[in-house]
């Protein structure tokens, strides 16, 4: 699975070694709520948590002993290597900082591969509702019900989820809680959306994964450990992510500090085209 610090082949059972990691993590950030929380505020005036520490200690070793001597690069840690090669994993130990500082259940945990500058798999858990969404590019997409702390096996209920067709007329958008700025208000003015539904963290592209919600646009800077485990849950459930302009969002850009400028998740691939976007 690993050769000179490259990943090999993404199949099952990384998929669950990965889960199971993420559960854990999963545990942790529960354990750290009821607790005190040492909120702090970092350099770009975002909270972190320590929660969000123990998480990623969570994370982090279970990587190493998964994929030992594979390249990470973390929201708290940072780029855990020397160079980034062509496959590495990204992690945000706890997506949705400020959903959980303010007491609500809308943050995740979430771990993708990439290799080639695309994600090939992702995990995104929701500790506070017991659900962990998964997928491998090319394999489908999956919505378990596992209490946090829980080894994959142990998944109360497995699901199969897919992407829905869109429609020409009232369409359901998931946008974000915090981040809904006018860019992305004007890019949902020029659609027929039906419902627009708020909330923090990766549970959007979750949403459309799972064909309740058919387009997540995100037209403010954001970071890639927020975007790529949802963004190959979504590919494995049937959508697409691009740029605005109907580009192919690149990850690994260490040059970019690691952000994405803008994104546009999509249920239905062909919907872009169809809408004119």
């Amino acid at each position: 699975m690993i050769q000179d610090g490259h990943i090999g082949a993404v199949d099952a059972r990384l998929l669950d070694e990965i889960t199971t990691m993420v559960s854990a993590a999963a545990a942790a950030i529960l354990a750290m709520r009821a607790g005190t929380l040492e909120v702090r505020t970092k350099a770009d005036h975002s909270p972190v948590t320590a929660a969000d520490r123990a998480a990623e200690a969570a994370i982090l070793e279970g990587l190493a002993r998964v994929l030992p001597g594979v390249a990470v690069v973390s929201e708290e840690a940072g780029m855990l290597c020397s160079a980034l090669p062509d496959s590495f994993v990204l992690v945000d130990p706890l997506d949705g900082t400020r959903e959980f500082v303010a007491g609500r259940d809308e943050f995740t945990v979430n771990v993708a591969i990439v290799a080639g500058g695309r994600p090939q798999l992702g995990v995104v858990a929701a500790p506070a509702l017991g659900l962990l969404w998964r997928g491998i590019v090319g394999n489908g997409a999956e919505r378990l019900r596992l209490a946090p702390g829980r080894p994959a096996g142990a998944a109360d209920e497995r699901i199969r989820i897919h992407t829905r067709p869109a429609r020409v007329t009232g369409l359901v958008a998931a946008a974000s809680r915090s981040h809904l700025d006018p860019a992305t208000q004007a890019f949902l003015s020029r659609l027929s959306i039906e419902e627009c539904v708020t909330c923090g963290s990766a549970v959007k592209f979750c949403q459309v994964a799972e064909g309740v919600a058919d387009v997540y646009p995100r037209l403010s800077t954001t970071c890639e450990w927020d975007v790529a485990a949802g963004h190959a849950l979504l590919v494995a459930a049937g959508g697409t992510v691009m740029t605005p302009k109907g580009g192919p969002l690149s990850y690994g850009r260490r040059e970019a500090d690691f952000r994405v400028p803008a994104f546009v998740a999509w249920g239905d691939p062909s919907a872009p085209a169809r809408f004119g976007m």
